[in-house]
């Protein structure tokens, strides 16, 4: 075999290697910094509504709302006085809320009224 074909060979063989290695961390760190989707205790923000509209835990349950959409939103009790209440949240901000008493709870967006969910907590 000649020296360049051999050369060309050991750099492919090198470049293989390095990218065999290297994508699999890749993938670990970019997923690391990833926002999670929201699982079964969470609400979703998107398009201008709350997914799932109603959302059914346990007592003592800390429900996460994830803002997914452009605009900023606001997840507010329709109790009088508020049980909970964010502040204006932008994109890929989270807002918690543990419930710690069974009963069903109404919420809406403060800056999107239209915007409306339901947590029934057993």
């Amino acid at each position: 075999m000649s020296t360049p074909v051999k050369h060309a060979l050991q750099w492919l063989g090198r470049l293989l290697l390095v990218t065999a290695l290297t994508s699999p961390f890749a993938a670990v760190v970019a997923a690391a910094g990833a926002t999670p989707p929201p699982g079964a205790n969470a609400v979703r923000i998107d398009n201008f509504s709350f997914s799932p509209q109603t959302l059914t835990v346990a007592a003592g349950t800390t429900v996460t709302w994830v803002n997914y959409d452009d605009s900023p939103h606001t997840v507010t009790s329709d109790a009088n006085p508020h049980l909970f209440n964010s502040p204006a949240m932008d994109t890929d901000d989270k807002f918690s809320h543990t419930f710690t008493t069974p009963g069903t709870y109404k919420y809406f967006c403060a800056i999107h009224p239209h915007m409306v969910g339901v947590v029934v907590v057993k």
